[in-house]
C-alpha cells in the first residue's frame, strides 16, 4: 500500500511538473515570430482603481505621464473607490480625470472597475480603442504604451504585460512574490504567446479592445483569472507583450501576504466553480487554452489536497495497522527535499534570465533564491484555509516609492 500510495503522489508532482516544464523549455529555446503590421496611433484610458492609496498614486501618474507614447493619444482615469485619504486630490493634481464612489456592499476591484468603465462610456462614448488596467502602486516604464500599441496593431485585442516588482530586495517574501510573478512572465505566460495559446491577466498590467469588452463583468476576488478563463472560454485569445513591464509593489509582513494569497486562492475557488462547465466544455471542443486554464485553476488545489489527503491516510493506515511509521516519513522527507531542489531551480533560473530586471543586490538576487521554494510551500496551507474560511476583499498598504530614471533598461 506505501508503495502504490508514494507512486501516486510521484505521478500527480511529475503531471504538473513536466506540464510547466514544456513552458520553460518553450520560452529558452523558441521565439515569436513577429509578423509586420502597419502602424497606428490607437487611442487608451488608463484604468486605475485606488482606495487609500494617496502615498503612491503620484509615482504611476508621473510615470503615465512621461510615456513615449504621444499624450494626445492617452488619457487617465481614477475610480477613488471608498477612500478616506488625499487620494482623489493627488490624482487631479497628477493630471487624472477622477470619479468617487462610495460603496461598502459591492467592495472590491471588479466592482470599482465596472462603474469606472462605465463613467467613461457615459462621458467620453468610443473615444478609445482601448483599456489599459493598473493598479496603484505601480509604475511603468517610459515605453509601456508604446510596446502595448505595437501588439495591438498586429492583431491582438488582449494583452497582458511583463509584471516585475518595485521592492524585490526588501525581504524573502517579497522577494518569493516577485520571483513568482516573474516566473509566471517570462515562463508561462511568454510560452503560451509563443505557441498561440491564450496567456493569463496577472491583475494589473494588461490590455483590452472595446470591442471584445465594453464593459467589467467580473467581481469575484480574482477578478483577473475569471476574466482570463472567461475570455478562453469564449475563444478570444489574450497575448503577451514582454518589453511592456511594469513594477508593482509586493508586501513585506506575513500577514499581509497572507491575507492577499488567501485572497486569491478563495477567488480560485470561486472561479472554478463558476466555470468548469464552460471550460470543460470549451476542453470538449478542442480548446487546448481552457485545458490549460482549468490546470491553472485546479493545480493549487489539486496538488495540495491530494497530496495532503494521501500523506495523511497513509499516516492512518500505518498507525492502524501497528506498522512503523518511519519508512514513510523518511521516503516523505526525500521527496520535500526533491521538491526543495526543484523550486530552487525555478527560482534560480528565472532570477538568471530576468537579472537585469530585478531590483535588487547581487547578493539578494542569488541568496532570495534559497528562501523561494519556502515561499512557495506556504501557498498549500493558504489554499487549504480558504476553502474553509469567509474571505472578503482587504486592501493592502502601499508606501514604496521609486526613481523611474533608476530603472533598468
Amino acid at each position: 500500500m506505501l508503495g502504490i500510495l508514494s507512486k501516486v503522489i510521484s505521478i500527480i508532482v511529475l503531471v504538473f511538473v513536466s506540464y510547466q516544464g514544456i513552458y520553460v523549455a518553450v520560452s529558452l529555446f523558441c521565439r515569436e515570430k513577429r509578423r509586420f503590421s502597419e502602424k497606428t496611433l490607437h487611442s487608451y484610458a488608463v484604468l486605475v482603481c485606488a482606495r487609500n492609496e494617496e502615498a503612491v498614486i503620484g509615482d504611476l501618474l508621473a510615470s503615465i505621464r512621461n510615456q513615449t507614447y504621444p499624450s494626445e493619444k492617452y488619457s487617465a482615469f481614477v475610480m477613488a473607490d471608498n477612500c478616506s485619504d488625499r487620494t482623489a486630490e493627488v490624482a487631479r493634481s497628477s493630471g487624472a480625470t477622477v470619479y468617487e464612489r462610495f460603496d461598502m456592499e459591492h467592495v472590491g476591484k471588479g466592482y470599482a472597475l465596472s462603474a469606472l468603465i462605465k463613467h467613461i462610456r457615459a462621458d467620453f462614448g468610443d473615444r478609445f480603442d482601448g483599456f489599459l488596467v493598473f493598479d496603484a502602486d505601480n509604475v511603468v516604464r517610459g515605453d509601456y504604451l508604446e510596446q502595448m500599441n505595437d501588439s495591438f496593431c498586429r492583431g491582438n485585442r488582449i494583452i497582458a504585460g511583463c509584471v516585475n516588482s518595485k521592492n524585490y530586495g526588501s525581504n524573502w517574501l517579497s522577494a518569493g512574490s516577485s520571483l513568482f510573478l516573474l516566473y509566471k512572465s517570462r515562463f508561462l505566460n511568454n510560452a503560451r504567446h509563443i505557441l498561440g495559446l491564450s496567456a493569463a491577466a496577472n491583475g494589473t498590467g494588461f490590455l483590452f479592445s472595446r470591442e471584445i469588452l465594453d464593459e467589467w463583468i467580473y467581481h469575484t476576488l480574482t477578478e483577473d483569472i475569471e476574466f482570463s478563463v472567461d475570455q478562453a472560454c469564449k475563444g478570444n485569445r489574450i497575448a503577451y507583450c514582454g518589453n511592456a513591464v511594469l513594477y508593482d509593489e509586493q508586501p513585506t509582513s506575513f500577514k499581509q501576504s497572507y491575507y492577499q494569497r488567501l485572497r486569491w486562492a478563495k477567488g480560485y475557488v470561486q472561479v472554478i466553480r463558476k466555470y468548469f462547465r464552460p471550460l470543460a466544455a470549451g476542453i470538449g471542443r478542442g480548446s487546448f487554452s481552457c485545458c490549460d486554464m482549468l490546470n491553472t485553476l485546479l493545480s493549487a488545489y489539486g496538488l495540495s489536497l491530494i497530496t495532503f489527503g494521501v500523506n495523511l491516510i497513509t499516516l492512518i493506515l500505518l498507525a492502524a495497522a501497528g506498522e512503523s511509521v518511519v519508512p514513510f516519513l523518511s521516503s516523505l522527507a526525500v521527496c520535500l527535499v526533491k521538491a526543495y531542489g526543484c523550486l530552487w531551480a525555478i527560482g534560480l533560473l528565472t532570477t538568471v534570465t530576468g537579472w537585469k530586471l530585478i531590483r535588487a543586490s547581487a547578493l539578494s538576487k542569488i541568496g532570495y533564491t534559497f528562501t523561494y521554494p519556502l515561499f512557495i510551500a506556504t501557498y498549500y496551507p493558504i489554499a487549504l484555509c480558504a476553502l474553509f474560511t469567509r474571505v472578503t476583499w482587504v486592501p493592502i498598504k502601499h508606501s514604496v516609492s521609486i526613481d523611474l530614471e533608476k530603472q533598468p533598461a
